[in-house]
């Protein structure tokens, strides 16, 4: 049996690298802010296999969809997601994240309602922390029930405060503005 390959590229972003990653079945990671080689690293640990940095025709879309979106061209993805190596809640959390449209948000409770798991708000706040997959599946979408941004970023590199100011600016992007709080 062959090992799935993963092939892993950075993308140029106004704030930072970002670091994307595909199996043969679809995009299995995207971090903001984080360094190529600490986003190899943790990759390799949680998937269990080695990384390349050679380009798949599936790597390939993923970059090229990327620098479409970050150009303004693009405000939906059609990429296949990987998240085979997520637990079971993930996936459910996620695949309902990634249905919010463009220039719409909803809350942690609101993705619980609609997994049909209302009062489950902080377990989804959980789920969408741990998302492997920023951007593509748009957790800066979800914001608190109070209106306010929430968190964003999971354990990405940089500050808290840095996190919320690029979900900030994605929301932006989308004509929605919730400010970054200051403390």
């Amino acid at each position: 049996m062959s090992q799935t390959i993963v092939a892993a590229a950075t993308v140029a972003a106004p704030w930072g690298p970002i670091q994307l990653a595909v199996t043969d079945r679809g995009l299995v990671a995207l971090e903001n802010l984080t360094p190529l080689e600490p986003f190899i690293e943790r990759l390799e640990h949680r998937l269990h296999r080695e990384v390349s940095t050679d380009r798949t025709p599936l790597l390939n879309a993923a970059v090229m969809q990327l620098e479409e979106f970050l150009a303004g061209r693009r405000t939906a993805f059609d990429l296949p997601i990987d998240l085979e190596d997520r637990p079971a809640w993930d996936r459910a959390v996620l695949t309902a994240v990634a249905d919010i449209p463009w220039g719409e948000v909803t809350s942690y409770g609101g993705i619980a309602r609609r997994i049909d798991r209302p009062g489950a708000a902080r377990a989804v706040g959980g789920a969408v922390g741990r998302s492997p997959i920023g951007i593509v599946i748009p957790c800066h979408r979800v914001i608190a029930g109070d209106g306010t941004l929430g968190g964003y970023g999971g354990d990405w590199f940089g500050s808290r405060e840095r996190h919320l100011e690029l979900k900030s600016e994605l929301l932006a992007r989308e004509g929605i503005e919730i400010p970054v709080p200051r403390r």
